[in-house]
C-alpha cells in the first residue's frame, strides 16, 4: 500500500494535535481522500491541497512517498498576495481554484473560466489541443498575476491553464482574482484574460471534423 506523509498548519494542526503524520493509502487514493483518513471529524470549508509542494486538485492521484499538505484558508494579517499559478495535463478543478483564493478579508472574488467551443468560423471543433513551454510560462503567469495584484490591490490571484486535449465544453483556463471591493477585483481579472494571448507561450491546436490548424497563442 502506498504511504504518504501529511502535513497540517494553523488550525487543523491544533485540531489534530500534531503538523506531521504518515498514512497507508488504498490502491488509486487521490488527494481529496485524505481529509477522511485523518479521522478528524467534518472537513472545514476551504482547504487547497498541495502535493509534493505545489498546489493541487482533489483529483489528484498520489504515489508512495509523497508528501500532501492540507492548507486552510488564510485567515488575514498580511499584506503580501497570495499568488498561485499552474499549467497543468489534468481537469481543472474550479472550485479548488477559488478556495485557494479565498481570503477573510476580501469583498469580491471575481472569476473568468474560458471553455471550449464546439465551432469557430462555422467549423465544428472536436477538441483543442494546448501546447505550452512551461519552463517559461510558469514563470510569466506569475508575472502576470504579481502586476495584477500591485496594480488593483488584490488579495490573491490563482491562474490555471490546461495543457494537452482538452473536449468541448470544458474548461481550458481558469483565472481567480481576489480583492476588498468589486472594481479591482473585475478589472484585475479582464486585464489578466488579456495579458495571457501577449506573452504567456502556450498555443492551441483547433482539430476540426476535416482538419486542424494552430491558431495563435493563449487561451
Amino acid at each position: 500500500m502506498p504511504r504518504i506523509t501529511v502535513r497540517l498548519f494553523a488550525g487543523l494542526r491544533e485540531r489534530a494535535g500534531l503538523g506531521t503524520t504518515a498514512l497507508e493509502l488504498p490502491e488509486g487514493a487521490v488527494a481529496g481522500d485524505v481529509w477522511a483518513l485523518l479521522d478528524l471529524g467534518e472537513r472545514p470549508p476551504g482547504i487547497a491541497f498541495a502535493v509534493n509542494r505545489a498546489y493541487a486538485s482533489e483529483d489528484t492521484p498520489l504515489a508512495d512517498g509523497d508528501e500532501v499538505a492540507l492548507i486552510p484558508p488564510v485567515s488575514g494579517g498580511s499584506d503580501e498576495p497570495r499568488i498561485g499559478v499552474a499549467i497543468t495535463a489534468d481537469p481543472i478543478d474550479i472550485a479548488a481554484a477559488h478556495a485557494r483564493a479565498n481570503d477573510v478579508r476580501a469583498g469580491a472574488q471575481a472569476a473568468f473560466t474560458g471553455t471550449v467551443r464546439n465551432a469557430t468560423q462555422g467549423k465544428k471543433v472536436v477538441r483543442l489541443e494546448y501546447e505550452a513551454y512551461e519552463e517559461m510560462a510558469v514563470p510569466e503567469l506569475e508575472r502576470i498575476a504579481r502586476q495584477a495584484a500591485a496594480d488593483h490591490a488584490l488579495l490573491a490571484v490563482e491562474i490555471v491553464h490546461r495543457t494537452g486535449v482538452v473536449l468541448p465544453g470544458e474548461p481550458s483556463v481558469v483565472i481567480v482574482s481576489t480583492s476588498r471591493h468589486r472594481p479591482s477585483a473585475l478589472a484585475a481579472t479582464a486585464w489578466i484574460i488579456e495579458q495571457l494571448k501577449v506573452s504567456v507561450p502556450i498555443w492551441k491546436r483547433e482539430v476540426y471534423a476535416d482538419g486542424a490548424v494552430w491558431v495563435g497563442r493563449g487561451s
